[in-house]
């Protein structure tokens, strides 16, 4: 085998071999072990934790940004963040969490198929018909108050982001809806209420309020945790902090935009994307990189590329052999010249 294949893993030889017990570690980006090593139980909360810590120190706000994210913090507005992907505007969620201790971060990517309805809550009617006709059968025994009573309904109800979001608590929780432009053309409006208001209703649980003990029922929030819900309502203590993205690929409605603090991430410069290179890789690799953050640039002004492409080529070059690594870094930059 020659100097430049000792890095190939696969070498398409047909063969089987031990090239896998040479693999590294993983760029940090993509390690998925590391996020939950110091936690305890089942590190689902530490996993959490340690993914936005990871990201909140990648993130190194200017001026501008700085001043927006608090204008939306004290006046307890939607933040709406457009900028080119891999501009940070995802990250700035988990920064703003990490750094005030509000928790992990609530996700929402939105996709076309997006309603209000699955951000807010999810009632799977369809599973608790079947659980009702089990019972019926004796499958579930014959005691009351089982799937088909009306005390089990909450068994059936899933707060999704947006909702998990409202439910009162004395400090807010940091909800990232991620991606908001790729929606239907109905949503950003239909968010207006639910955002203006802080609060919203589960008809089928306000239907059987009176009916429910003390008017509660016990439903599932999208971080897994059993909470009570009250009269079929859910209405916020403290307002969310609210990050809404954008790749910029769609106008928002004007009603949108005026309940929204607007910030607009421009394209990073040298230093920055030298300082985005050193949080993921390390200063070495930032001098060692610093030709390829020269070409990305260069390339970023006519194509639409994101940070995490670069990151990509400079840490693959830095761990090719030294005979491949420029033939790779030509191959990687190539690839950043197609449209995408």
């Amino acid at each position: 085998m020659t100097e430049s294949s000792e890095w190939l893993i696969y070498r398409g030889a047909g063969e089987p071999h031990d090239g896998l017990e040479r693999l590294p570690d993983p760029p940090p980006w993509r390690d998925f072990t590391s996020r939950d090593a110091a936690g305890s139980g089942d590190g689902s909360q530490d996993r959490r934790l340690g993914a936005h810590r990871h990201l909140a120190e990648l993130h190194r706000p200017g001026a501008e940004e700085l001043e927006m994210i608090n204008a939306a913090l004290y006046l307890r507005r939607p933040l709406l963040v457009t900028g080119s992907p891999g501009a940070g505007k995802s990250t700035l969620a988990h920064s703003v969490a990490y750094e005030l201790g509000l928790g992990s971060v609530l996700r929402w990517s939105v996709v076309s198929r997006s309603a209000l309805q699955d951000g807010l809550y999810h009632y799977d009617a369809i599973a608790r018909l079947q659980d009702v006709q089990i019972a019926a059968q004796g499958g579930f025994g014959s005691a009351a108050g089982l799937p088909g009573a009306v005390e089990g309904i909450g068994s059936y109800i899933r707060l999704g982001p947006l909702g998990t979001a409202l439910l009162p608590s004395d400090t807010p929780r940091v909800l990232l809806i991620d991606e908001l432009d790729k929606s239907d053309i109905d949503l950003p409006n239909d968010l207006l209420n639910v955002l203006e208001e802080g609060e919203f209703a589960i008809p089928e649980l306000e239907r059987i309020a009176d009916r429910l003990p003390g008017g509660e029922a016990e439903v599932l929030t999208a971080d897994g945790v059993k909470v009570r819900v009250r009269d079929g309502r859910v209405r916020c203590r403290a307002f969310p902090f609210v990050v809404l993205t954008s790749n910029g690929e769609r106008d928002f409605p004007a009603p949108l935009m005026r309940r929204c603090i607007h910030l607009e991430l421009g394209r990073p410069d040298h230093n920055r994307l030298a300082t985005f290179v050193r949080a993921h890789l390390g200063a070495e690799a930032a001098r060692a990189g610093d030709d390829l953050i020269t070409r990305f640039l260069e390339r970023s002004r006519s194509e639409l590329l994101a940070a995490d492409q670069l990151l990509n080529a400079i840490y693959l070059t830095d761990a090719a052999a030294p005979p491949s690594r420029d033939r790779l870094a030509d191959l990687l930059i190539q690839r950043l010249d197609r449209p995408r």
